[in-house]
């Protein structure tokens, strides 16, 4: 099922006619109204005359998230604040928080991305969506809950926690779509293992996963444990929350709505563009935004573009699933590690949950490496050679994918806390020293 599909299948030229028109707005509008951007792009020497086309983005300078906390609260507004109907903010828990304001123009736009995505996810007006994502703030909850509405579906605004509740109006209200973070998933998962009540029971059908890296062994343990179909969901606080970009039935690749959101991938050492198909540091410029637009802002994802139509009709630019982000991967003893790259080797192994935490220090000049795991609970053993040679398998397993030894460290279920909300798998303590 499609949604719009002049816009999700708009033939390429047409495409970018419609990209290099809306540049050229967004420019304008930010030179004008946006102190910051007008400055920014005097010392590049850019005016916005010299944007032509799309192509000429390559001379705007970049956005970063050091830029929104520079400007917080609303140094990078491009409207008067009473213009400003609403306000997300980033869910860290350090420093200033990432503050969005939208107009309403803004968020009737991030509706209509949101119900793109849900109908690829195939539901409809006749389905029931449990929106699991944290309310308030954090864009995920109330994203989800537009989108949801956006295509008529009945929406169930759970929110996250109260796990026993959630399985009870799941299976009390027939749910057949739920949104929350895979982590929370599968832990939903869990509980429901543990409550007894029968999965035959439920109706959900999908799955809609996004806000936080997995991997697809991840997919297909939620897949199992929960009977559906998962899909991804992607968004960023600072771009337009969940909606950005979505999968399809075929799964190859996530669908990114470019003519609202214009994605490149550029060098994040040198910032130059980058090819299709060469994997770099994903960077959207937003095109219709009103509130405050966001010129080449650098997400800090790694991933690649994939161009060609895809199977399900869509000529949307499609990207890689991400490989993890800039700042979450860790360098230890000169080797780059992603947590996404420990959590693909340990869904591959029958005895251990897919919970898992990494902690990284420097210890006499060298970095330690050390990964807690979590053993299930028909394999957990006081026997240590037992243990020994699953430690072993595991060690070699992770050791074979990411080139250097962890120090590992089995524990036993349910001795890693479960997340409602994004999963945390690592503590580097060399950023305290």
């Amino acid at each position: 099922m499609i949604w719009n599909e002049k816009m999700e299948c708009m033939e390429k030229l047409a495409m970018r006619k419609i990209q290099g028109e809306r540049l050229q707005q967004v420019v304008k509008r930010v030179y004008e109204n946006c102190e910051p951007y007008r400055k920014r792009m005097q010392e590049a020497g850019v005016t916005p005359d010299d944007i032509k086309s799309i192509d000429d983005i390559k001379k705007l300078p970049f956005t970063s998230k050091k830029d929104l906390r520079d400007y917080y609260p609303w140094g990078l507004l491009s409207v008067p604040q009473s213009e400003i109907v609403k306000i997300h903010a980033s869910s860290g828990t350090t420093g200033k928080p990432i503050v969005v304001g939208y107009t309403k123009n803004d968020c009737d736009a991030w509706a209509e991305a949101g119900a793109r995505c849900f109908t690829a996810f195939g539901l409809n007006k006749n389905d029931v969506v449990q929106v699991s994502y944290g309310y308030g703030l954090f864009t995920g909850g109330l994203g989800a809950h537009d989108a949801s509405m956006t295509i008529g579906a009945t929406t169930i605004p759970m929110s996250a926690g109260n796990t026993e509740k959630q399985l009870l109006m799941m299976h009390d209200l027939g749910a057949t779509a739920l949104a929350c973070t895979p982590s929370y998933a599968l832990y939903l998962a869990e509980s429901l293992e543990k409550s007894g009540m029968p999965r035959n029971e439920f109706k959900l059908k999908a799955g809609i996963f996004g806000a936080e890296p997995w991997t697809e062994e991840m997919r297909k343990e939620i897949e199992t444990r929960l009977g559906i179909k998962a899909y991804d969901i992607y968004g960023l606080t600072e771009i337009s929350g969940p909606g950005v970009g979505f999968e399809c039935s075929f799964q190859n690749g996530t669908h990114l709505s470019e003519d609202l959101f214009y994605p490149e991938i550029i060098d994040p050492e040198t910032g130059e563009q980058l090819p299709d198909g060469v994997e770099g540091e994903l960077v959207f410029t937003t095109l219709t935004k009103e509130g405050m637009p966001l010129i080449r802002f650098r997400t800090r994802d790694l991933t690649h573009l994939i161009r060609e139509k895809c199977e399900c009709g869509r000529t949307l630019v499609r990207m890689a699933r991400i490989l993890g982000r800039t700042d979450d991967m860790l360098i230890i003893r000169g080797v780059n590690v992603f947590p996404s790259q420990i959590e693909s080797v340990l869904c591959n192994i029958a005895e251990v949950e897919p919970q898992f935490f990494i902690t990284v220090d420097r210890v006499n000049n060298t970095d330690t490496f050390d990964i807690d795991v979590e053993v299930k609970k028909a394999y957990f053993s006081e026997d240590e050679n037992q243990m020994g040679a699953l430690k072993n398998k595991i060690v070699h397993a992770i050791q074979s994918v990411v080139g250097i030894q962890p120090k590992l460290n089995l524990v036993g279920p349910d001795s890693i806390q479960r997340s409602q909300g994004k999963a945390k798998r690592a503590l580097d303590k060399r950023k305290f020293k």
